[in-house]
């Protein structure tokens, strides 16, 4: 007959295990509050380092950078993963104006995107305004040849996420260069994705078929996308440009790695990405996941804690324009045949952290929500089925199974400098990241401690 114990000391032991989780994550967030270096090792990547697109020297000192500090802090391995990624640089700084028919000017203050190519000098076209991508897939080509075209679209501020706005007019930035080149356009101009109405250009990744000719592709203010509005509706409004940008042949570059070994080889990867766009310092984008990873790891070092699973901290190189980085290093860890069970990401900004994201999987979903009492004394209340990451995206075509989760963060000011010159260290909370570096620890060991 099988013996089974009291269901008095059965509850005895889950109640025990509860105040030691409970406990543990208590001694995190202290540690994180009170002697943190999330912030210091923040300020040292923007202001030490600056911005660093790939293929910058910028980026190869961000990787140098890295590997030290890693190494700093005795981890059980820290090592450099070799990748290849794209290499584009700005050249120097844009020029662009309007002109109406009586001669009036409007200076534009514009960011060429990032994969664009240069106008050989300055350029000139009519502009047609378009509301977005769907829109100019239904124009003629007549409409469009020799023309500039401006896609106007603004943030929905209806979405209470503003990633939700971001999604939707995401395609002016990622698609609609390649698809006014399809149509004869001479040049694209957008208007920059972000929330506030100001002065700064919004830059980021285009992409264009591999059969489709490069046309130059820029971002304006979002200011400026409303004086340029206004124009066109009194009258013919020519627009000129000029930029100085250019694509190079790849180059080799780093993911920087460490490593806290488990019990067992399983393992549990978390990260962000050390790339940045090279106007401002990437502070937000994504310096906080960057800092947020390493904190996390070192939290749970010095706390002497002694994982089930290797647990894996990634600096990823090139989300930015190609997520090179994430897909190498999930197609090597295919390779090596590692057993990966788990990935977490930080790729939202320094912000107050209100909860996960979780990968849609029911059953993962449930697995996390089994720890909402425990958590709902640090704010984390919000664990829904949502986006994990771009970096750690590709294992899952690897590793299906496996659970992935994104740190969710209160949004509403991210996209005041997502990808801009107002991206810089100054405009962290410290507070707000050393709860952030909290949170992604946290969520770690209880993955840990977890998952078989």
């Amino acid at each position: 007959m099988k013996f089974l114990l009291p269901i008095f000391l059965l509850l005895s032991f889950s109640n025990i295990k509860a105040q030691a989780d409970s406990t543990f994550i208590r001694y995190i967030y202290d540690l994180a509050l009170e002697n943190g270096e999330a912030y210091e090792n923040l300020r040292s990547l923007c202001k030490d380092i600056g911005a660093r697109v790939t293929g910058s020297a910028e980026a190869e000192m961000a990787v140098k950078w890295g590997e030290k500090l890693l190494k700093s802090y005795n981890f059980d391995k820290v090592y450099l993963q070799e990748i290849q990624v794209p290499h584009w640089e700005r050249g120097t700084t844009e020029a662009a104006w309007i002109e109406n028919e009586k001669g009036d000017i409007l200076k534009l203050n514009i960011l060429a995107l990032g994969g664009s190519i240069g106008t050989n000098g300055l350029i000139s076209g009519e502009v047609i305004e378009v509301k977005n991508v769907d829109a100019l897939k239904l124009l003629n080509p007549n409409e469009i040849k020799d023309k500039i075209v401006f896609l106007s679209e603004a943030f929905n501020q209806k979405h209470i996420n503003t990633f939700s706005a971001y999604g939707y007019c995401y395609p002016l930035r990622g698609d609609g260069a390649n698809e006014a080149s399809k149509l004869g356009a001479k040049a694209v101009v957008i208007r920059s994705l972000a929330t506030p109405t100001d002065n700064h250009p919004h830059t980021g990744v285009t992409h264009f078929d591999k059969d489709v000719n490069k046309i130059p592709a820029a971002a304006m203010s979002t200011q400026n996308a409303d004086m340029v509005s206004k124009w066109i509706k009194q009258g013919k409004v020519t627009l000129k440009m000029e930029m100085d940008c250019k694509v190079f042949p790849d180059v080799t570059s780093y993911n920087v790695i460490a490593e806290i070994t488990g019990k067992d080889k399983k393992i549990i990867t978390l990260g962000g990405h050390l790339d940045s766009w090279d106007v401002g310092e990437g502070a937000h984008d994504d310096g906080a996941g960057i800092v947020h990873s390493i904190e996390a790891l070192r939290i749970l070092k010095t706390l002497n804690y002694k994982p089930n699973h290797t647990i894996r901290c990634v600096l990823f190189m090139n989300e930015e324009n190609g997520n090179f980085g994430g897909k190498s290093y999930a197609k090597l860890a295919k390779e090596a045949n590692e057993e990966h069970i788990c990935a977490i990401e930080s790729d939202r900004g320094g912000f107050l952290p209100i909860g996960f994201d979780v990968v849609e999987n029911t059953n993962h979903l449930e697995l996390v929500k089994q720890y909402e009492n425990l958590l709902f004394d640090y704010d984390l209340l919000k664990f829904k089925n949502g986006h994990g990451g771009v970096d750690i995206g590709p294992l899952k075509e690897y590793y299906p199974e496996m659970m992935q989760l994104g740190m969710a963060i209160n949004s509403q000011e991210y996209f005041n400098y997502h990808h801009s010159e107002a991206d810089v260290f100054e405009v962290v909370n410290k507070r707000e990241l050393e709860l952030g570096a909290a949170a992604m620890s946290t969520m770690v060991y209880l993955m840990d401690i977890t998952l078989d």
